[in-house]
């Protein structure tokens, strides 16, 4: 047995690592399918399927570094969640912005009488006319600050985009990946159980 079948490394280039450790760090999900804008179709991600090739690798190499590599089979992606030795209130960031959006979309999607199924389709989703809607909105607009999102919808729609949360779909045109959709139904579940 070589060094390199007894460290796990053996199949996976450095750059593919390095390149799936960029994109879980940054607060990103692993996708199983990513948006081609070229092709207009879903295509399988060729990390997503190396992380679940090696998944016992990644998985080990991630608690070596404090995180916990996660798998949403309802979404079918992997995402990180750090792993805290305390027991602080600390919370990520990131993962309030991503509420923050997903909600006011859900809210606003049901508000105008939509299936929230929709959101997950590329021939539906949101429109220019939603985003512009959603900008009009004083409430919506200081929650959005509240997040930290000061530019407003742009902003926050780049930063759900930039982590695999929403994908665009033309110029003014967003669905939700499969990763979008499966926070957004958490989320909406447990406002249910909470209401």
């Amino acid at each position: 047995m070589t060094e390199s079948q007894r460290s796990g490394f053996e199949g996976i280039l450095p750059k593919q690592s390095a390149a799936i450790y960029r994109e879980l760090t940054a607060g990103k999900v692993i996708l199983r399918s990513l948006w081609n804008v070229h092709t207009a179709e879903l295509e399988d991600n060729p990390l997503y399927n190396l992380v679940f090739n090696h998944l016992s690798h990644f998985t080990e190499l991630y608690a070596h570094l404090g995180y916990e590599l996660a798998f949403s089979d309802a979404g079918g992606f992997f995402y990180l969640r750090e792993v805290l030795d305390d027991d602080s209130d600390e919370h990520d960031e990131n993962a309030l912005k991503i509420q923050v959006a997903l909600l006011l979309i859900g809210r606003y999607f049901a508000r105008t009488g939509r299936d929230l199924m929709y959101l997950g389709r590329a021939d539906a989703g949101l429109k220019d006319e939603d985003l512009n809607a959603m900008a009009a909105d004083d409430e919506y607009n200081d929650i959005l600050r509240t997040a930290r999102f000061d530019k407003g919808w742009g902003e926050a729609m780049d930063f759900l985009v930039r982590r695999h949360f929403v994908f665009r779909s033309g110029p003014e045109r967003f669905f939700l990946s499969s990763a979008g959709m499966n926070f957004l139904i958490r989320l909406v579940s447990a406002f249910s159980e909470d209401s």
